[in-house]
């Protein structure tokens, strides 16, 4: 899972042509580390370069811009960018993790 900073999370959110996964975590969060276990699972099952992840302390703009809540969460754009990304909240399983992901594939 590749990181991005706040700039170049923002650059992927506008920039039309794949999709985009982006696990949104703080590095002292016990859910966020469960989290990321079942995250690097579903990494095997997607293609490459769709999931990247951020520290949310390093990103107030996107923060207030999307309005995250809290961690871990799960930020959910199409290939087209046709409308506001999806945030997810609730990551019960590898299966529904991969589930919520493919469907911004298409």
């Amino acid at each position: 899972m590749r990181s991005l900073d706040e700039q170049q999370l923002l650059e992927e959110l506008w920039s039309k042509g794949k999709p985009l996964a982006v696990f949104l975590h703080t590095p002292f969060c016990g859910t966020c580390k469960v989290a990321r276990r079942m995250l690097k699972v579903t990494e095997h099952m997607l293609p490459e370069g769709i999931l990247a992840e951020a520290d949310v302390n390093m990103l107030p703009k996107v923060v207030e811009q999307y309005k995250i809540r809290s961690v871990p969460a799960l930020l959910l754009a199409d290939p087209e960018r046709s409308g506001k990304p999806e945030i997810v909240y609730s990551m019960g399983s590898v299966a529904d993790l991969l589930a919520q992901i493919r469907g911004v594939l298409s």
